[in-house]
């Protein structure tokens, strides 16, 4: 039997980044345990489970007795990705899936477009391991906080009015153009002001800013015994716990305060500055790992090239609620080519299909057991927490849950670009 029209069994890796929430705390820890037959260590963070072709974090086959790389096994098998996704892509996944366990703040950070991808990795292949943009989508599994994108115009003057640390940092002149900068300017001078206000205080002098923080931080506790500080005050007191000193404690006044709950899905365009704060999501995102830091972060800082990347554009970013496709499936189609994904929650004993599509698919089960068949095969497939399972094009699955309710998600490159092919 050609095993490519089969569902492939997948164990898949693990990073274990310092963010990351603690032993059996994380979900990534839990899935990955149960994925790879494995013991959680307590003490260590679990931060990313990767499921897919990455080389920074590769899957392999499951039944493999030669270790074959998911990979590896594309390339010898390439028309399980449909004709479509090969001659665009060539015999790769054009799609990263992920989870994520966010025990403590992300780096203030930016992705670049395709153009900028390609010069960093010339310049830098070190840092920048590879010359592909990498446009991303979390969708919270757990309630999920993250900092995304520019507050407008309007709340950066209360900012100024009521964070005395920004405009010092930024020095008087430059808070005086902002507040004299109107909504009636054209949006060219508004990018224009935000960029430099912005690149200022992120490249200000290292004892100013650890001078800046300090003062905030003394300021907003003694204000706390006066009156409730706001989500945000709130935010970056915790920030200064886990990053002392860190530009990343006052940037975050620049930048929209973003809460998810589960099912809800945040989609990152390339340029856009985020920062994940806390919780856990399922990620998918272009098949890169390239990323320009600034900010909360131990890790490389790059501020030039993050301040001179970003697209400044302002205003809260659009919260995704998934179109439903049935009862129990709701779809996530961010504007990029390379993604979509399913979120699926099927009560016990009932079963739902999955329509063959002219790409490949990851499907990840997160809780419960069940079944899941291929057209034409004999049995079905019996899958519990942690399986995380690889479908060829033109695959039409139907999943069926046991005794409990089953979870599962599916990546898979988006239904859109077949539409236009």
């Amino acid at each position: 039997m050609d095993e490519s029209k089969n569902l492939l069994k997948l164990q898949c890796s693990v990073m274990n980044y310092d963010w990351g929430l603690k032993g059996c705390d994380s979900n990534v820890a839990r899935l990955f345990s149960l994925n790879s037959r494995s013991e959680i260590d307590l003490h260590k963070p679990y931060a990313e489970f990767w499921m897919g072709t990455h080389d920074s974090g590769p899957s392999f086959l499951h039944d493999s007795s030669q270790s074959l790389t998911l990979k590896s096994w594309i390339s010898q098998n390439p028309h399980v990705l449909g004709h479509n996704v090969l001659h665009k892509w060539g015999s790769d996944l054009p799609f990263l899936f992920k989870v994520l366990s966010v025990g403590k703040a992300l780096s203030i950070q930016a992705h670049p477009d395709k153009e900028l991808a390609r010069t960093l990795h010339k310049l830098r292949p070190g840092l920048y391991k590879d010359g592909s943009h990498k446009p991303e989508m979390a969708l919270a599994m757990t309630q999920f906080e993250a900092l995304c994108g520019f507050i407008t115009l309007k709340e950066l003057k209360a900012v100024l009015h009521t964070v005395p640390e920004v405009s010092e940092l930024i020095g008087a002149e430059n808070a005086n153009l902002v507040l004299q900068t109107s909504d009636q300017d054209s949006e060219e001078k508004l990018k224009s002001v935000l960029k430099a206000v912005f690149t200022l205080l992120m490249s200000a002098n290292k004892d100013r800013i650890t001078d800046a923080v300090n003062t905030l931080k003394c300021r907003l506790h003694k204000e706390s015994e006066m009156r409730q500080l706001t989500d945000k005050e709130q935010l970056v007191l915790q920030l200064e716990k886990q990053y002392p000193a860190d530009v990343g404690v006052i940037a975050a006044f620049f930048l929209n305060l973003v809460k998810l709950n589960p099912g809800e899905a945040l989609f990152l365009g390339p340029n856009e500055p985020h920062a994940y704060l806390s919780g856990e999501c399922v990620e998918c995102m272009a098949t890169s790992d390239n990323v320009v830091r600034a900010g909360l972060t131990p890790k490389h800082i790059d501020v030039q090239t993050l301040c001179s990347m970003l697209t400044y554009n302002q205003g809260s970013p659009e919260i995704l609620r998934g179109t439903p496709l049935n009862p129990y499936v709701n779809r996530y189609i961010p504007p990029f080519e390379e993604f979509e994904m399913d979120r699926c929650v099927l009560p016990e004993g009932e079963t739902v299909v999955f329509p063959a599509i002219p790409g490949p698919s990851i499907f990840l089960v997160t809780v419960g057991e069940g079944t899941m068949n291929t057209t034409g095969s004999p049995k079905g497939q019996v899958v519990t927490e942690g399986d995380v399972l690889f479908a060829a094009a033109n695959t039409e699955i139907s999943v069926t849950s046991s005794a409990s309710k089953l979870h599962l998600y599916r990546t898979g490159t988006n239904s859109t670009f077949f539409q236009l092919s």
